[in-house]
């Protein structure tokens, strides 16, 4: 049984294509239309998909689409009814895109399958699932355990925000919800918000910015905002928020708790913002870990999934973790609404069809989510060359020993190889690395290479036997979605003048003997490198330990500011031409900065979305 998933029309549109069980390839949109977060029918994804498995849509089974829109549709109106004479205009913003395309998916999406293949059956082939349960599935499917306990929490799906499921075997059942307008990924992003960046893309960066901060506002949240109870469940206080019936997450109310407006994006970072940062990520982790608490205490599942937007905050994974209730956890790589795609499709195959469901006996079922385009040396060197590129084809031994010298010798390295990561993370195939031990490398790579923010912190990849050496890490953690601590013995002791430090002047602070991926809180969210997963990656990181000691590189996206991971080679390229990367390696073509025609440089700059 073939089937074809699909998320779409909201953010992160992505498709994903399940032969039996098993996940035969999965891509986001935005990777192909180079439109970052492109919310549109993943056309390019889904052609991407069958070109993988060299079939046509008329050998598609099945298609699923992630959400149920009418259900979608009945909150929002619901919502503006409940809260009437309030939020009409931005009722009236909404209705006319619902009415035009939103409520009436079915027969959008099956006009676009039908102009695929026009004999699709799309009235008996196309059905929807629900967006927690695709999470779930998503979750639970590819994971290692033949049971566990399944925790999904995001912003808001038809009408739930955080869901709790058990799987076991095939069967995967949702067992209780708490409901919109209550919710803790919206509770975030209203902080996201405030802070200066953007709702849905910038939740990341206010976590990365949580560890300059003081928790100082952790009672003023808890007091105005959420009602926490001891079993994690909670109520929002909607006084002080607008995403039910503005055009804004939060208002003026928000604004006077907390002691001043929304900061614009060009306008400098404040320690209260900081501070606000380090609240409000205190507060999700608590909430986090009362839920975890119960789930354990209900379900007696000693095994956890994890998925939903809420799910990609690594440092509360890494609480969850620590805490120690649950032997194992496994958390969905793509977690947001990407993944969406990839559960709607398990979830169609195993509660719908009669597909037996093979656990993975080592790892999980996501192939270490290299489910992307891929491309032979043959097709590299053709693109590139049609690009105008100049590069030098190398044998794999001497390309190991190139690429691990430069690392070694401070050069920050494009590494494009096997098949695109899905989801958010770079883990080895579209990746900038750079050696970890250097004091300079993360202020560099921030603002040179990457043009972002200079607080942003860098992930390690680590060889999987050496991590525990380095990190207070003691399991498998291949897809970044772990912050642990350094390991006391590569740590340095900070003086009482950098103590006393604040905000981000502590960013200059050597803190241990990898630098560049050590947190201004002794934190990492790691990448444990494995043989059987990525074979040239670990290789590469053996002969950099080999040269150097260190079993470690960090690891980027191989992207800059508003633009989406690169995909092709030809992207690549454009972004080694537009960033002050010293080498490209694409495939087994080497391609140096200085050999390369200045015409073909490319200037990002001054075209940056404002995020």
């Amino acid at each position: 049984m073939r089937v074809l998933g699909i998320s779409a029309f909201y953010h992160d549109s992505a498709a994903a294509l399940v032969e039996d069980g098993e996940i035969v390839a999965a891509a986001q949109e935005e990777r192909f239309t180079r439109k970052k977060f492109d919310a549109r029918y993943p056309r390019n994804a889904i052609a991407y998909c069958l070109a993988e498995a060299g079939v046509g849509l008329d050998a598609v089974d099945r298609v699923a689409f992630y959400d149920k829109p009418f259900l979608k549709f009945e909150r929002l109106l619901e919502t503006y009814v409940s809260l009437a004479p309030r939020g009409f205009a931005s009722f009236r913003m909404a209705l006319p895109l619902w009415l035009r395309e939103k409520l009436f998916q079915k027969p959008l999406l099956a006009g676009e399958l039908k102009r695929e293949e026009p004999g699709f059956d799309w009235e008996n082939r196309l059905v929807f699932s629900e967006h927690h349960l695709s999470h779930a599935a998503s979750a639970f499917y590819p994971s290692p355990f033949e049971r566990a306990a399944v925790l999904t929490l995001d912003g808001v799906g038809e009408w739930a925000t955080t869901a709790v499921a058990i799987g076991d075997g095939r069967q995967l059942a949702i067992h209780k919800e708490i409901h919109f307008p209550h919710s803790l990924g919206l509770l975030y992003s209203a902080f996201t918000y405030h802070t200066g960046f953007r709702v849905n893309s910038g939740e990341y960066k206010l976590m990365g910015l949580a560890p300059y901060g003081t928790p100082r506002f952790v009672k003023t949240i808890r007091d105005h905002l959420i009602d926490l109870k001891p079993d994690g469940s909670f109520r929002l206080n909607l006084d002080y928020f607008d995403y039910c019936t503005g055009l804004t997450m939060t208002n003026a109310r928000f604004d006077a708790l907390f002691g001043g407006k929304p900061r614009q994006p060009d306008e400098l970072l404040e320690s209260r913002h900081m501070d606000m940062a380090a609240s409000v990520q205190a507060v999700l982790e608590e909430a986090v870990l009362r839920l975890t608490a119960d789930v354990a205490r209900e379900t007696e599942c000693r095994n956890l999934c994890l998925a939903g937007g809420v799910a990609l905050n690594c440092v509360a994974n890494g609480k969850v973790l620590a805490e120690g209730r649950f032997d194992n956890i496994w958390i969905q790589p793509a977690a947001g609404d990407a993944g969406g795609a990839l559960g709607a499709a398990l979830a169609a195959f195993h509660l719908q069809g009669e597909g037996e469901r093979i656990v993975p006996e080592r790892l999980d079922a996501m192939k270490g989510s290299y489910l992307g385009p891929g491309f032979d040396q043959t097709e590299i060197e053709r693109r590139l060359t049609a690009a105008g590129a100049r590069f030098t084809p190398l044998a794999e031994e001497q390309l190991l020993n190139t690429v691990a010298g430069a690392l070694a010798d401070g050069q920050a390295v494009g590494w494009f190889q096997g098949r695109m990561e899905f989801g958010p993370r770079a883990l080895g195939n579209r990746s900038i690395l750079a050696d970890p031990r250097n004091p300079a490398t993360q202020k560099t790579l921030n603002l040179k290479v990457k043009y972002r923010e200079s607080f942003r912190p860098f992930a390690p990849s680590v060889l999987r036997e050496h991590a525990p050496e380095w990190f207070d890490l003691a399991v498998d953690s291949p897809y970044m979605l772990f912050v642990t601590g350094v390991a006391e013995q590569h740590r340095k002791t900070m003086t009482e003048a950098e103590q006393s430090l604040f905000g981000i002047d502590k960013l200059n602070v050597v803190r241990s003997s990898v630098p560049a991926v050590t947190h201004v809180d002794y934190s990492a969210r790691v990448q444990t490198v494995h043989r059987e997963t990525n074979p040239l990656y670990h290789a590469l990181l053996s002969r950099f330990h080999a040269k150097t000691g260190c079993p470690i590189l960090v690891n980027t996206s191989f992207n800059i500011r508003s633009e989406p991971i690169v995909c092709s080679p030809e992207d690549a390229f454009r972004c080694f031409m537009g960033c002050e990367i010293d080498m490209l390696v694409v495939g087994n073509a080497v391609l140096r900065k200085e050999d390369q025609d200045p015409a073909l440089r490319v200037d990002y700059r001054d075209s940056f979305d404002r995020d």
